[in-house]
């Protein structure tokens, strides 16, 4: 995830969720199970969906835009769902300068699935999928949060919230202007780092991905 703080608004990018790739353990309300997002999937979703709303930690009282307003974009790759978003929001900004924001979620309904059983555990195909929303998260959040069934509008609506399947470390790189720049050194000394995500959320493994996400970028 790549944070880029400017004066009045924040540029982020990053991955939403992988495709093709086994998530770990979830949570539903009849118990665990493994997803996978299957290839194609994401490229679906937003073919039928041009409006996807931004929002921040799933709080449509703060939604931060959309691909039809023109400051997020979309798009499946190799990797996965891919997101570029600028924000305008004071808030937001601020937090990304504290550096508060820790990742990716999105919010979908089932539209495809294919349910087996591998190794006496429930395994979920998801071939195809309404994106109802994308959010960033803070801190009050956790981008590995359990996948959990959160949300069933009626017996046949369920809405699932996900986190990302992979956790890149952030990089946050704030512009400056001219004559703000010595007052942000001052503020600022020289050799400080600002939080990683390592740091934000510390009960998670994060060296198994690193190769993982060389792998598929070499794809």
């Amino acid at each position: 995830m790549e944070i880029r703080v400017k004066q009045d608004s924040v540029e982020i990018e990053g991955y939403v969720n992988a495709i093709e790739r086994n998530s770990k353990p979830l949570m539903s309300r009849v118990g665990q199970f493994i997803e996978r997002i299957c290839k194609g999937a994401f490229k679906k979703a937003l073919n039928r969906n041009d409006d996807v709303h931004i929002l921040l930690n799933h709080d449509w009282n703060r939604d931060l835009g959309s691909t039809k307003k023109g400051n997020l974009e979309l798009e499946e790759d190799n990797i996965g769902l891919k997101a570029r978003a600028t924000i305008t929001d004071p808030d937001v900004i601020q937090k990304a300068r504290n550096g508060e924001l820790v990742g990716w979620s999105f919010g979908f309904q089932d539209r495809e699935v294919e349910n087996t059983i591998e190794r006496g555990m429930p395994y979920r195909a998801v071939k195809d999928l309404d994106l109802a929303e994308v959010s960033i998260l803070d801190r009050s959040k956790t981008p590995a949060y359990d996948g959990t069934l959160i949300m069933a509008r009626d017996d046949s609506e369920e809405l699932h919230f996900r986190g990302e399947d992979f956790i890149d470390e952030i990089s946050i790189r704030e512009d400056v202007q001219e004559e703000h720049k010595e007052e942000v050194a001052q503020e600022e000394p020289k050799g400080e780092e600002k939080p990683k995500q390592q740091e934000i959320v510390d009960d998670i493994d994060y060296s198994k991905y690193e190769n993982m996400i060389k792998e598929m970028k070499e794809e």
